[in-house]
């Protein structure tokens, strides 16, 4: 196996000490991007403080309701799946996709009457993103402290892409599901760091597995993303890809979640243009924390 690891990139658990406020100035700051209209009002960033690096803790400015999210879900969704969105249009749809989903993870009792109030195309992609982030927190379960980790940049959505194809030129694992095993181990590359269990890289490899599949450098997206199809045709890709995506992480949740994510993509490439700006965020017992780039942990 690659790992059995304790914090994948669905969605963190984390209990911290307090919300409070501080710049690196020691001073306020606040940013507020603004919703469609009907969508529930602003989303208002306030700063929470770290001993390294500031980090956001996300309110909205308005509370939230099942028809503003429904709305939020319907636009995001259905303007990342349209060939006429204009692309410096993506980052900002799926900041409120992944918003909306976040809510209906607090709020779950809200998932009929936003159901109902979407589209039917619509509403078997919420369905299939909803299920596969509650596999994901339920994966994780609760952890203590912020990860040791730093956010960076990702790699370029094409280029990913590139990589993703290559490796499926060369070993027949459909590139969605690399794309989807990407998207929760590190977020497409954001996160940079080791996990608990010792697992590294953009792909999450244990050192002993990639000392049998992997070529190049463990930290290397490019290497690392041909690393995993390597590993997950060795498992059984493409024919039998539960069989393969559970060697590279035993839990059916896992398994789960990456191949909902993948059917996404696998419907409509453009769903992957939305899940490469997801953010990385940690879950606590005062609400959702956004760690941005720059984060240093």
């Amino acid at each position: 196996m690659t790992k059995f690891q304790r914090w994948t990139l669905g969605v963190l658990l984390v209990a911290l000490p307090g919300c409070a406020a501080a710049t690196p100035t020691g001073g306020q700051s606040t940013a507020t991007i603004q919703r469609p209209a009907g969508s529930g009002g602003a989303v208002t960033v306030t700063p929470v403080p770290t001993a390294r690096q500031p980090i956001t803790m996300l309110t909205p400015a308005a509370a939230p309701d099942p028809t503003s999210v429904a709305a939020d879900l319907q636009t995001a969704e259905s303007g990342i799946r349209s060939p006429a969105t204009r692309i410096i249009f993506m980052s900002y749809l799926a900041r409120l996709q992944q918003d909306a989903y976040r809510q209906l993870v607090a709020h779950s009792d809200w998932v009929p009457a936003v159901l109902a109030q979407v589209t039917p195309d619509i509403r078997q992609v919420i369905q299939a993103n909803l299920t596969a982030d509650l596999e994901i927190r339920a994966l994780n379960g609760n952890a203590h402290g912020l990860p040791h980790w730093r956010i960076v940049d990702p790699p370029p959505a094409d280029q990913l892409l590139n990589y993703y194809r290559e490796a499926q030129r060369q070993f027949g694992v459909q590139w969605e599901y690399l794309a989807a095993i990407h998207l929760i181990e590190t977020r497409m590359s954001r996160v940079q760091g080791t996990s608990v269990a010792g697992a590294q890289g953009p792909m999450q490899f244990m050192p002993a597995t990639w000392a049998a599949y992997g070529r190049g450098s463990i930290n290397d997206p490019h290497d690392a993303i041909l690393a995993a199809a390597r590993y997950l045709h060795a498992n059984g890709a493409p024919s039998d890809m539960g069989n393969a995506i559970y060697h590279y992480n035993p839990s059916w949740r896992y398994v789960r979640a990456v191949m909902l994510y993948a059917q996404q993509m696998i419907v409509s490439e453009r769903a992957f243009i939305g899940y490469y700006y997801w953010q990385v965020y940690v879950s606590t017992g005062n609400g959702d924390v956004l760690l941005p780039t720059g984060y240093s942990g």
